[in-house]
């Protein structure tokens, strides 16, 4: 093979690359081109080999110079799609907030974007405000809040709140569960404030304006328009149910005291059986004491003849009277005179 041949093999070969190329990506550069974008035809080329779709590119580009929006750099496009960002929506965003006359530009919305926020449906949000009900029925926790008036009264409240997205606070800013936390809480805080259920009923708007007045929207990602009362039922009745148990609970602490009380009583009747039965051992005692009396009276020779009746009760009784001391003194003496004669 000669070098001619080889050198017109090279240029056929080069030819058809660069007709292939011209053919692949000619198309979006006149796109581009008619359009206004002027994206050169080697940054397509230079798209393909970052891994970038240049069809994308180019259609983003498209969009936002028609639709008028300031100029966006190729780059930073090129830098949200390379960072996983979407940059079509991203895109979209800020047509729809440029049209409605809503200030974002290019940087905070790609922040949102890669934020993990869906940056189209915020700004959709901010110009179409959206209606959040509280609570909400897909946490599990009931279709009403329920609070209690200052007369005890209970009463049951759906609300719903319309919001509309804060584009300021969308980056860092408490989500949509922490605005139906706040006007939740808000809401109880406001039917305890009522002396009696009856002014709710009566305004449900006294319930609406001092919720409206805590600025709950404070460092969230949206802004409360209104917070309007769908429903309100009138539930049980608190206070009394509470005093009941409260009777009951006093009952019960009665009924404790009464017990204790019997069982002191219980155990004092039992203490005098027990003194009871001491005293009737003593006087069993005593008596058993009485025969040797008697014995040490037959020693002495008190016993000389028959005495009447009369004479004999004064020295029983006064036996049973003294009790055993006695006798053991009597006794003791009769026997040291025993000893002595």
């Amino acid at each position: 093979m000669t070098i001619s041949s080889i050198i017109w093999t090279l240029v056929v070969l080069v030819c058809v690359g660069i007709l292939s190329v011209v053919s692949r990506y000619f198309s979006l550069w006149l796109q581009a081109y008619f359009t206004g974008t002027r994206i050169p035809l080697i940054s397509l080329v230079a798209m393909s080999l970052r891994k970038i779709d240049p069809k994308t590119v180019v259609h983003c580009k498209v969009m936002a110079v028609q639709a008028g929006l300031p100029e966006i750099s190729t780059d930073a496009m090129e830098a949200q799609y390379l960072a996983g960002g979407d940059i079509e929506r991203v895109t979209l965003a800020l047509i729809v907030a440029g049209k409605s006359g809503i200030d974002l530009d290019w940087d905070t919305a790609a922040a949102v974007d890669l934020a993990g926020r869906d940056v189209l449906e915020a700004v959709r949000v901010s110009v179409n405000p959206k209606v959040i009900d509280c609570p909400d029925p897909e946490a599990g926790r009931g279709k009403m809040l329920t609070g209690v008036a200052k007369d005890g009264i209970q009463l049951r409240v759906r609300v719903r709140v319309t919001v509309r997205t804060n584009l300021s606070q969308l980056i860092g800013g408490a989500t949509e569960a922490t605005v139906i936390a706040r006007v939740g809480e808000g809401v109880v805080s406001a039917i305890g404030s009522c002396e009696s259920y009856r002014e709710a009923l009566a305004d449900p708007l006294i319930i609406t304006r001092q919720v409206l007045a805590k600025n709950l929207d404070s460092q969230t990602a949206f802004a409360i328009v209104s917070i309007d009362i769908a429903d309100i039922d009138v539930g049980e009745n608190i206070g009394a149910k509470l005093q009941s148990d409260q009777a009951s609970a006093d009952i019960r602490i009665a009924q404790a005291n009464a017990e204790q009380r019997r069982a002191m009583a219980v155990a004092v009747e039992q203490k005098m059986v027990a003194l009871t039965r001491q005293y009737e051992a003593e006087v069993v005692s005593a008596m058993a004491e009485i025969p040797p009396a008697i014995a040490a009276a037959f020693l002495r020779g008190q016993f000389r003849g028959s005495q009447p009746e009369a004479q004999r009760k004064p020295i029983r009784m006064q036996h049973l009277q003294y009790g055993p001391s006695i006798l053991r003194r009597s006794g003791t003496a009769d026997a040291d005179r025993v000893h002595a004669n």
